[in-house]
């Protein structure tokens, strides 16, 4: 199981150089798991940078992976991870649903590099 971070999600939609490195490590859609908080931030996302029919597709994909809402126990071990690594909210939470789920975490974003059970691929510099 992988959790594709909303960095990832960015990068592998615009088709970006780090998107198609990206898309090499993307799971199959019955052992990607996306939680509530990436389906926010990607379509606040989408909405504001692509369009609304963007939104849509997105949400429709997503319905057929492994949706993870935010649990009160997914938030207490975010409250710890954010604390531990110095992470911000919504990376904390991303970050705790993968481990609640026992997967690894896809991400470009600078701030999970090194951190247990992420892969991390750094953006390329256009």
């Amino acid at each position: 199981m992988r959790l594709v971070d909303t960095s990832a999600w960015i990068e592998w939609l615009a088709s970006t150089p780090t998107g198609e490195r990206i898309g090499l490590e993307f799971p199959e859609m019955a052992q990607c798991i996306v939680p509530t908080m990436v389906q926010f931030e990607l379509t606040k996302w989408l909405r504001r940078e692509v369009s609304e029919e963007a939104v849509h597709a997105f949400l429709a994909y997503s319905q057929d992976c492994v949706v993870t809402p935010l649990s009160t126990a997914i938030a207490l071990r975010a409250a710890e991870l954010s604390h531990h690594y110095k992470l911000a909210s919504a990376d904390a939470i991303i970050y705790a649903s993968a481990l609640d789920q026992n997967a690894d975490l896809l991400t470009c974003d600078h701030h999970f590099e090194g951190l247990p059970d992420v892969i991390y691929i750094m953006k390329t510099k256009v």
